[in-house]
């Protein structure tokens, strides 16, 4: 399995490219900006991009799904409850002091339990609301890691005081759906290194498991 994380843009963004090196399948998840570095890594690997996931509408996540949807085709996956703040990426740039980038829409909603595949590669979709209504993350099982986009962090949480956040939410989703996976889970969180199920479970201060 090829799997790469890079930081992107100025918040940086945990963007994450995974697929499978026989076939060349390939998915993006929070292309959020520097297209060209997130490019880079599709053709050193000879990949071929199948999807572009969103793990919620943050522009620092989003920012650049629409060209990298216009490079490779790819359409873009997100949850239907994160429209409402994707429809306010210019009120988002607002806050970062940066243009707007264009809205990449939805071309496919994402669903609790959905199964995404790049060839043999698969990840499970699970439905994680509180850092907004529609963040997601994805369970590779096959290489025990989770992509948990701002939903878990080493030592913390998402953050819940931006539109759309819920702190009861983030609570019941992180213990009720994140910790009973296999405590030596990685957790490739959207944002800084990476950590375990196991660990958070023990030592997360704000969500004990």
């Amino acid at each position: 399995m090829i799997l790469e994380t890079i930081p992107v843009g100025m918040l940086g963004c945990n963007c994450t490219v995974f697929g499978d090196e026989t076939t060349g399948e390939a998915i993006v998840v929070d292309p959020g900006d520097d297209i060209a570095h997130i490019q880079e890594i599709i053709e050193r690997n000879s990949l071929k991009v199948g999807m572009i996931v969103i793990t919620h509408a943050h522009i620092d996540h989003i920012g650049g799904a629409h060209k990298l949807r216009e490079l490779t085709g790819a359409p873009v996956y997100m949850h239907e409850a994160d429209k409402m703040l994707s429809d306010m990426l210019d009120v988002q740039a607002t806050w970062l002091g940066v243009e707007p980038p264009p809205d990449p829409g939805i071309d496919t909603p994402a669903k609790e339990g959905d199964l995404l595949h790049a060839g043999a590669v698969e990840a499970q979709v699970i439905h994680t609301p509180g850092h907004t209504p529609g963040s997601i993350s994805l369970f590779i099982a096959s290489e025990k890691t989770l992509l948990a986009g701002d939903t878990l962090f080493h030592g913390s949480v998402g953050r819940t005081d931006l539109p759309g956040g819920n702190s009861a939410q983030i609570k019941q989703s992180i213990s009720g759906k994140l910790y009973t996976l296999p405590e030596e889970t990685i957790v490739i969180a959207g944002h800084g290194g990476t950590t375990t199920i196991g660990r958070e479970k023990r030592l997360n201060a704000f969500v004990r498991g």
